[in-house]
């Protein structure tokens, strides 16, 4: 049984390079043509035939076949159900004599009925060559999508004295992790459960025996979302799966809470897995916690409106540092491995960026039409200009280290530094004076508390985690789908990262915005 690394780094189709993903994200199936679709996220397992007059019958019992929630019933047939203990009418967790019976209020309409459905898609495209365009077939043709509804069920299926459950924060920090802890605490304590534990500095919690797991309850985590970071720590990679599931059962876990990223999730799905093998009563509930916002299928991650607030902190410095310097260049990186959503989305809400450079889109940096000679025409008509870069951008151009961090990623060059020293070894070879400035806030941006709209993301992110194990689900994690919030199996959701397509309304937005060129 193979490390949590191990899982993060060959779990099927997940990479971290963007350059490995074709053009349309539809490999599956036979296409006569080729569509703009940078990041189909719906993609079928098996090869549909679209010269098959059933095609899109077939097309819409796969989509239903991969979308379906793993649940404890597929192991345990038999497992019975019993009433909600979650219901909004009364408030106070249940106490020791009620532990016998349970009472349902029939009269309150505040459950989810597991039939309801979420649309996945809400734009009707009627061409492939339309802006952003996402299609399946040549005529765009329109295949609804359903994916399930987040939100507390009728009847579940643990016993809340019974449960033990567990909260795990891996990979790095982002803005908001100790809101989604504190809300899972405190919707579980709604539920009734008393015992819940936090697993100290993510998956190496369950092998360090020098680490001790943190009791939870609200009293602890009351104000903990008034400050950044983790509560519980984190840490990449760690020990092997069958050794994390043996540390579950003898812990007596049933319940296990994973805030991650794709890798993380991997490992989630790993773990849920070996339980299923073993028989195992046990829910495992994913929350993507991804800066970068590089989690399919879903509108944002948490962290993610925080960063892009916190980065305007940084390129109002490079600008005001550039403005204010004769022939001023202000050079700011921002987080963003294989996408560039927070650099668009920062660049484009600030309105001080001239240049935004993403992974997703190649650029020459020197050249006619490269990076720099843009720069020198910047400098020329205006005096200064402001380089808004993703880390993972230009990699290109960079010595490939063949290093991986804990988690297994590749360990980028930085590329911030070599555009800050070719900017300046350009300028003094064609006599032109620069001031070069360069902003690295990543540690910055990471540790910072959520602002209020990732704050309301976390509260309903932890919740609904919550819901979705009572229910009995597992292997599932939780996202913000068209503005409301849904279940989906992991699996589906980590198979690449999400990516900017530059064929997009939003990228067409940030070009508009900083009037660029294309650089290469």
């Amino acid at each position: 049984m193979g490390s949590i690394s191990h899982y993060i780094t060959t779990f099927p189709h997940f990479t971290t390079n963007p350059s490995s993903y074709g053009p349309t994200q539809l490999h599956s199936i036979s296409l006569p043509f080729k569509s703009r679709v940078l990041n189909n996220q719906t993609s079928p397992s098996t090869s549909i035939d679209l010269t098959d007059p059933d095609w899109k019958a077939k097309f819409y019992n796969d989509f239903e076949s991969r979308f379906r929630l793993p649940h404890i019933t597929d192991v345990f047939p038999n497992a019975p159900s019993i009433p909600s203990t979650f219901c909004l009418k009364m408030r106070t967790p249940l106490h020791d004599h009620s532990n016998s019976h349970y009472s349902s209020d029939q009269d309150w309409n505040g459950y989810i009925n597991n039939n309801d459905r979420v649309l996945l898609k809400t734009i009707h495209y009627s061409s492939p060559t339309s802006a952003g365009a996402e299609c399946i077939d040549p005529d765009c043709t329109w295949v609804e999508q359903w994916v399930h509804r987040a939100g507390p069920r009728e009847k579940i299926f643990f016993k809340p004295e019974e449960v033990k459950a567990a909260i795990v924060t891996c990979g790095g920090l982002c803005p908001g992790l100790n809101d989604v802890i504190r809300q899972i605490v405190i919707t579980l304590e709604i539920y009734g459960v008393k015992k819940i534990v936090g697993i100290p500095f993510g998956y190496r919690g369950f092998s360090d025996k020098e680490l001790t797991d943190v009791p939870l309850s609200r009293r602890v985590v009351q104000n903990i979302h008034l400050s950044g970071g983790s509560l519980l720590g984190v840490s990449r990679g760690g020990p092997a799966v069958s050794d994390i599931v043996d540390r579950l059962e003898e812990r007596g876990i049933n319940m296990l809470f994973v805030l991650g990223g794709n890798g993380t999730h991997a490992g989630a799905n790993a773990i849920h897995n070996e339980c299923r093998k073993r028989r195992l009563k046990v829910s495992v509930i994913g929350v993507p916690k991804t800066i970068d916002n590089d989690i399919l299928l879903m509108d944002k991650t948490f962290g993610f409106d925080t960063a892009v607030e916190e980065a305007q902190r940084a390129i109002n410095s490079a600008y005001i540092e550039a403005h204010s310097a004769y022939h001023g260049i202000g050079i700011v990186k921002l987080m963003g491995r294989s996408s560039g959503f927070i650099a668009m989305q920062a660049s484009l809400s600030s309105g001080q960026v001239d240049i935004c450079l993403i992974p997703e889109l190649p650029f020459d940096l020197h050249g006619p039409h490269g990076v720099l000679s843009h720069l020198k025409y910047l400098l020329e008509t205006k005096g200064s200009a402001v380089v808004c870069v993703a880390e993972g951008a230009g990699q290109d151009l960079l010595q490939k280290t063949n290093v991986t961090d804990a988690s297994g990623n590749i360990v980028f060059g930085d590329i911030g530094v070599y555009i800050q020293q070719e900017t300046k070894k350009y300028f003094k070879e064609v006599g032109v004076h620069a001031d070069v400035k360069y902003i690295d806030p990543t540690y910055m941006i990471r540790a910072v508390r959520a602002n209020a709209s990732d704050g309301i993301l976390c509260t309903v992110l932890g919740q609904n985690a919550v819901h979705g194990a009572f229910a009995g689900y597992s292997g599932i994690t939780v996202g913000l789908c068209n503005t409301h919030y849904a279940y989906f199996p992991i699996p589906e959701v980590i198979s690449h990262p999400r990516l900017v397509d530059p064929n997009s309304r939003m990228w067409h937005r940030c070009l508009t915005s900083t009037g660029q060129p294309d650089f290469i």
